[in-house]
């Protein structure tokens, strides 16, 4: 047996570390009492969603939940190629400093909590044999970001909950232009066609529920052209949970 197996020593190891590198807040950088945490200000900053949400896409509503299927008018004007929508965060304040550091600042610590985070907003979706897929990068970009920040809240939320992780189900074979100041009209036609099932994983998909996770959904076009790839290639049902959502559309 390794020494590292053995509790006492382990835990002796990680007190050491501890006093070495001691944990640090993911938003300010100030000590806090464990790895992978936000101090008080910072939790206070972060605008996590709870309560009523919207069905489509975890928008937070007025009102209380009535047992039925509840809509913001965003999906009741355009309704979704997915059985529900769920977020963790709304994309302001803290929240959205923390998605940009992971996207654009090589902060993929910050991909562990959010695992915890997208777990609690995914758990009434997740049913048996459920297969969890990032939303994909193209190889150029994922080639200079060095990794993709979907494939990481993926892995994380599949960590957590124990379900099927498929980091390349989807792929986007043709490179798409940044969609961040486009229209959601035009989302949608440059995202049409432009991601697909890898061939060698269709089998993973076919008869069974997809959870597909994203960093931010905006007007979902993105999601839209995932969800349509999962369907025509024979997934059960598709659900999808991102970390963070777009309170208005551009």
């Amino acid at each position: 047996m390794s020494w590292l197996q053995t509790k006492p020593l382990r835990a002796g190891l990680q007190t050491a570390v501890a006093l070495i590198y001691p944990p640090r807040c993911l938003g300010c950088g100030t000590q806090v009492e464990s790895d992978f945490g936000l101090c008080g200000a910072c939790w206070r900053e972060t605008p996590f969603i709870g309560g009523t949400v919207c069905d489509g896409c975890g928008l937070p509503l007025d009102g209380a939940e009535d047992g039925h299927r509840i809509e913001c008018d965003a999906c009741m004007d355009q309704p979704r190629p997915w059985r529900q929508g769920r977020a963790a965060l709304l994309y302001a304040d803290r929240a959205r400093r923390l998605v940009l550091a992971l996207k654009h600042g090589d902060r993929s610590d910050i991909a562990r909590p959010a695992g915890r985070w997208l777990a609690r907003a995914a758990r009434p979706m997740l049913q048996a044999e459920t297969v969890i897929a990032p939303v994909p990068l193209h190889w150029s970009r994922l080639l200079r970001r060095r990794y993709n920040q979907a494939a990481l809240l993926a892995q994380s939320l599949a960590a957590q909950t124990g379900a099927a992780c498929c980091p390349d189900l989807l792929i986007r074979p043709h490179r798409t232009p940044m969609l961040d100041h486009a229209t959601a009209e035009q989302r949608k036609t440059i995202l049409r066609e432009a991601i697909s099932v890898h061939p060698r994983r269709q089998h993973r998909m076919i008869g069974r529920p997809v959870l597909l996770v994203d960093d931010v959904m905006t007007s979902g076009a993105t999601l839209t052209a995932c969800a349509e790839a999962c369907h025509a290639a024979g997934a059960a049902s598709v659900d999808v949970v991102v970390l963070a959502r777009v309170a208005k559309d551009d």
